[in-house]
């Protein structure tokens, strides 16, 4: 009988593998250092720099840098007029508490029990039911690729298209991914991305709109700096949402990196599917759709409960006993999250979003991982699996 180490057995590891690690080199801090040493410290020629980079990365004509990818998603909800913005109850709070931030209200939608991205089926139902509700509103649809994988674009344009809705991507976790051969952050009428440490790129923090609109790209370049069209000329009231020369020097390094860093999480993700397919159905393991480039921000498994005899937190406690970091994203679906419900959508059943907060678990995935760093992933999840259904 398998003794884990949370019951006093000896751990796969006793320096614990990290959830997260930035990838940076000797390169970054010389990018830093030559903006420090040349005192343009503030949004300048290194942001216009990394904004035409990425603009191509994320193939638009338009992107505009900023302080975070919240503030992306404030701008390109403000930027559009957004009224409503429908978003997955399964994603960060920033989706939807930006979408707050900039006058809209938020409506709910469920997940794709597989991808964990926003259920085309289930958005078609949820604007016919609020048709009687939106005439003469600008409606937003704001799918998240998230961990990584894309939302299914084709389906959800269509369903936005046939309801006259604009859509934003949420793509802060999906630097690289691609729909069909075309890169996320291409695929509606504008994108935002993050850039915070853990992301498969960063800036140290910041973000980015992307678009082919020039007219909203202009508008989001102003709203980012008060509102300025010119030097002192503000045409409407703004936000400090500007990203730094010293932020966009590290990201024009890291945009550098992209494809390899991305290749590194897509090689250890490869390594997890075949070393724990043996594993389900105790757990379920990621997916990658045909049409999808998945660039794994996190390789998130599903710990199935029922047949594994306990609960995802159980599980959690007991794969870092052995050495094994892990995380939970996210423990509290949007629709039931305190800052949100009081908005009303408490009441709101959302069972595929409900049932991912209480089962996935991610685990490591990040470039910065090694050949036995990977390995003794894959021992402490099969040890945990294997010492807990035991005991079922």
């Amino acid at each position: 009988m398998v003794r884990l180490a949370i019951e006093g057995g000896e751990p796969v590891r006793d320096d614990p593998i990290p959830i997260a690690r930035p990838s940076m080199t000797d390169e970054e801090i010389k990018a830093v250092a030559e903006v420090l040493r040349s005192g343009q410290l503030a949004q300048g020629p290194r942001v216009e720099e990394f904004e035409r980079a990425f603009a191509e990365v994320a193939g638009t004509e338009h992107c505009v840098a900023t302080s975070s990818g919240t503030t992306a998603l404030h701008l390109a909800y403000e930027a559009l007029g957004a009224d409503v913005v429908l978003c997955p109850a399964f994603t960060f709070i920033a989706t939807a508490s930006a979408a707050l931030h900039a006058g809209a209200d938020v409506v709910f939608v469920d997940i794709d029990p597989e991808t964990y991205c926003m259920d085309p089926e289930h958005l078609e139902d949820t604007l016919k039911a609020l048709k009687p509700h939106l005439k003469d509103t600008t409606v937003v649809v704001a799918p998240v690729h998230l961990y990584g994988h894309p939302a299914d674009m084709d389906a959800i344009n269509e369903v936005a298209e046939d309801h006259d809705a604009l859509v934003v991507e949420d793509a802060a976790q999906a630097h690289g991914a691609t729909y069909k051969g075309n890169p996320v952050g291409s695929l509606g009428h504008a994108a935002c991305f993050s850039f915070y440490p853990t992301k498969n790129i960063t800036t140290g923090e910041g973000g980015a709109v992307t678009t082919d609109d020039r007219e909203l790209a202009d508008r989001i370049a102003s709203l980012r700096s008060h509102g300025e069209i010119e030097r002192y000329h503000h045409a409407e009231i703004g936000y400090n949402f500007r990203m730094t020369d010293i932020a966009a020097a590290i990201g024009l390094v890291q945009l550098e990196r992209l494809d390899e860093l991305n290749e590194a999480r897509r090689r250890n993700a490869r390594f997890y599917l075949k070393e724990m397919a043996d594993l389900e159905p105790y757990i379920s393991l990621p997916v990658e759709k045909p049409w999808a480039e998945h660039v794994y921000h996190q390789f998130t498994i599903r710990i199935n409960t029922e047949e594994l005899g306990v609960g995802r937190d159980e599980f959690a406690e007991a794969l870092r006993a052995e050495g094994v970091e892990c995380a939970v994203h996210y423990p509290i679906p949007l629709h039931k999250q305190p800052a949100l419900a009081r908005k009303g959508s408490a009441n709101v059943s959302l069972p595929e979003s409900e049932r991912a907060a209480r089962e996935v678990l991610s685990i490591p995935v990040h470039p910065g991982l090694t050949e036995e760093d990977l390995e003794d992933v894959v021992r402490a999840v099969e040890k945990v699996v294997t010492g807990l259904a035991e005991r079922s």
